[in-house]
């Protein structure tokens, strides 16, 4: 193999210098081992990491026998992590690959670090790249994700990105280096594998260079994509408020709907659930859509995005408790001849003596009932809010003072009249709401 071709990719792709520690990670199949047997030869100083994840059984138990043989040989400090992977990952909900990836990702770090290393060297070659873009692209994604594999990530390099597979098997045949192979690798049990084994073969019967016809449009792409960033940058300062998305002025956009992409898919939503929100944005208001974590809500001019809460609970009312995310001041009095009602609505008054104490504090829910001042019958709470033109969300951000199991005020809104000052009242109870000069959005639910 032509050392100087992976030179010129390290120094190209600025990856390291000489001077650098390396932290190479190291599972004992061919690519990995070739990185190692790579860097050491062209001087490099190299530590290796391995992870035993305990998937395979009596294969991984293998694996790592054979990676502490070789780092033997080769005189090169050896790091061994076990993981309990399966259990990680029906712990966390997530998929066994995914907890894999994390797992071994986070533990590189904490290595690197320990260690002294500048980097950490991964194996992977212009054929992951290949089968990177590919599964990208049936899974359905953004630009960037058409890029393939990057050779720099942060702190993760690649330098092998210069080689394909055969280049790699090559030069262990020619230096007499074995390794190990996975046998999952030569099933078709995982997409990935199904793109390996059977996709690419049949692409490269229509096309012998299909590898690197790939990788051609990736590199095209790449600097799209840098153009392509700064346009969705200047197009979410337009769209994003506070509040959420304006609507009508992402429908001004050239591309409404890939601008809505960039913005929902961090955030969970995936390319069809993406598309049915946009399909509403000509729809009547008050559609959810959920993803893991966020929710959307097409409201009359906005799209509004928010975390999902766990459950609300009351909390006991205290003057300016810290955890409320405005202020509420309390203040007790004798009324006197001269004493004149406040009026606006951020300022309640109550006959004390009416007041369960201790008052507590909460969001509405759906079904709460109260009798708006000025009133004698019941109303309910949401109904209340509608005739405000309140949107779903800012409903569901409304907080309210209870006596007991009665709603005394709609905090910000309106008392209740059982609860009002008349002839008979002794002392009253003056509050006040006070908003954080953040905003009224922010006075809500967080």
């Amino acid at each position: 193999m032509n050392k100087k071709k992976i030179a010129q990719y390290i120094d190209q792709e600025k990856l390291f210098t000489r001077e650098d520690k390396i932290l190479v990670t190291l599972s004992g199949g061919a690519d990995s081992v070739a990185l190692l047997r790579l860097l050491l030869d062209m001087g490099y100083t190299c530590e290796a990491a391995h992870c035993n994840f305990h998937l395979r059984g009596d294969e991984s138990v293998r694996d790592e026998m054979f990676v502490r043989e070789l780092c033997l040989q080769l005189e090169v400090p050896l790091h061994v992590q076990h993981f309990q992977t399966t259990e990680e990952a029906e712990k966390r909900h997530i998929s066994i690959e995914m907890a894999a990836r994390e797992l071994r990702y986070a533990w590189f770090e904490q290595l690197r670090l320990q260690q002294g290393a500048n980097v950490i060297a991964v194996a992977h070659h212009k054929d992951d790249s290949v089968e990177t873009l590919l599964l990208n692209l049936i899974r359905g994604t953004g630009i960037n994700g058409l890029l393939g594999i990057r050779p720099k990530n942060g702190n993760i390099v690649r330098p092998l990105l210069c080689l394909d597979r055969k280049e790699i098997t090559e030069y262990l045949q020619e230096i007499g280096q074995s390794y190990v192979t996975d046998s999952t690798n030569l099933q078709d049990e995982y997409t990935r594998n199904k793109i390996r084994l059977n996709l690419l073969p049949l692409m490269q019967e229509i096309n012998p260079s299909v590898k690197e016809s790939l990788l051609r449009t990736a590199e095209h792409l790449n600097d799209a994509a840098l153009l392509y960033k700064k346009g969705i940058e200047e197009g979410k300062q337009k769209v994003q408020t506070e509040q959420g998305i304006l609507i009508s002025v992402l429908l001004q956009e050239s591309a409404p709907e890939t601008l809505l992409f960039e913005i929902l898919s961090p955030l969970g939503f995936n390319s069809a659930q993406i598309k049915d929100i946009f399909t509403s944005l000509n729809g009547q208001p008050g559609k959810i859509f959920l993803s893991g974590e966020w929710r959307v809500i097409k409201d009359r001019e906005l799209l509004l995005l928010e975390p999902i809460c766990s459950e609300d609970v009351s909390t006991v009312f205290s003057p300016d408790d810290p955890a409320l995310p405005f202020r509420l001041t309390m203040e007790e009095l004798e009324v006197t001849d001269d004493f004149i009602i406040p009026r606006d609505r951020n300022t309640a008054c109550f006959d004390a003596d009416k007041l369960k104490q201790p008052l507590t504090v909460r969001h509405y829910r759906q079904g709460d009932t109260f009798v708006p001042f000025g009133m004698t019958g019941r109303k309910k709470v949401s109904d209340y809010l509608t005739d405000r033109k309140f949107s779903l969300s800012r409903k569901e951000q409304q907080w309210v003072l209870c006596s007991g199991s009665h709603i005394i005020w709609l905090i910000g809104e309106r008392t209740d009249n059982r609860f009002r000052i008349d002839d008979q009242t002794q002392k009253v109870i003056i509050l006040k709401f006070i908003p954080y000069e953040r905003g009224l959005n922010h006075f809500f639910r967080s």
